[in-house]
């Protein structure tokens, strides 16, 4: 137990006792500090949690396609008028041409419209191009399939406006870094999984192109 011995020392005496003041206001935990909120604790709330999930389905989707249509195309099939070598190019090319094409008119729309209902039609757009696929994947149909590919990326078009004026409506300016973060995280991760899971569906024997 300690006390100022100057009336000068009344502000900077016992700093230990100061720290278990400020650390039993906040619960004992330095971390649950308000202005340090854990981002985790996003995924439990309805305000972020559905949005988090529906941008990490739709990354590891994108990636899941693309790299199973790669593979099919590189290792399984033969077409004449598109050689193996060129196969990641043009499905490459073909994905990213609607963001040069449509970004524009993209941030328009979601400046235009709710960004709720942005979501639902451009998840409903991904759900109608993904039928499409799975018949051009069971057809082996390759220009099905580059269809597709152009088609996901207008959908990946459509979806970036909208999923970065979302997160500035729904959270607080305390939690939108810790927001952002786990966005970028979750977008990745999905990335890397997509990618995984459509070469070990490529790989299954006896299955064809899917």
């Amino acid at each position: 137990m300690c006390s100022p011995t100057t009336p000068n020392d009344t502000n900077t005496a016992c700093p230990q006792a100061s720290r278990r003041k400020l650390s039993s206001a906040h619960g004992g935990d330095p971390l649950s500090h308000p202005d340090h909120p854990n981002q985790f604790a996003l995924l439990t709330q309805r305000r972020f949690a559905p949005f988090f999930w529906t941008q990490f389905l739709g990354a590891g989707n994108d990636n899941l396609f693309k790299f199973a249509f790669t593979v099919m195309v590189t290792y399984q099939i033969q077409v004449s008028w598109l050689p193996p070598a060129m196969a990641g190019l043009v499905i490459g090319a073909l994905f990213i041409s609607p963001f040069l094409l449509f970004s524009a008119t993209s941030g328009q729309l979601t400046d235009k419209y709710d960004k709720t209902k942005m979501i639902r039609f451009v998840k409903w757009f991904e759900v109608a191009v993904m039928a499409l696929a799975a018949y051009g994947f069971m057809q082996a149909n390759v220009p099905v399939l580059l269809a597709c590919g152009f088609l996901m990326g207008l959908h990946s078009t459509l979806f970036g406006p909208v999923k970065f004026a979302y997160l500035p409506q729904h959270l607080n300016e305390r939690e939108l870094t810790g927001g952002n973060g786990m966005v970028e995280m979750g977008t990745f991760v999905a990335i890397l999984l997509g990618n995984v899971a459509g070469g070990l569906l490529i790989a299954i024997p006896h299955t064809g192109a899917i």
